[in-house]
């Protein structure tokens, strides 16, 4: 999978879940390529988001969705998921 359709399909399926204000996906893979645990065909994302729902969840409760969310793209196309909820 090409990484701007995977940023692409990445907001789509959060935003479809949760009540956002916005959200910014960067691509920062080429911060680990140097990592022995790195493959070119898993990425690493930093997800922002600004969200009143979120912000109602504890960290953990709001990551969790998140992952949930996003469990299928976790599981074939991202190695890492940074997370920040603003």
């Amino acid at each position: 999978m090409d990484i701007n359709e995977l940023i692409a399909i990445v907001k789509k399926k959060i935003k479809q879940e949760i009540e956002l204000e916005s959200i910014d996906v960067e691509d920062k893979t080429f911060l680990h390529k140097s990592h022995s645990g790195h493959t070119k065909d898993k990425f690493h994302l930093k997800i922002s988001i600004k969200s009143m729902e979120l912000k109602k969840f504890k960290k953990l409760d709001s990551n969790k969705k998140i992952y949930k969310i996003l469990k299928k793209e976790i599981d074939l196309f991202i190695h890492s998921i940074q997370i920040l909820i603003n």
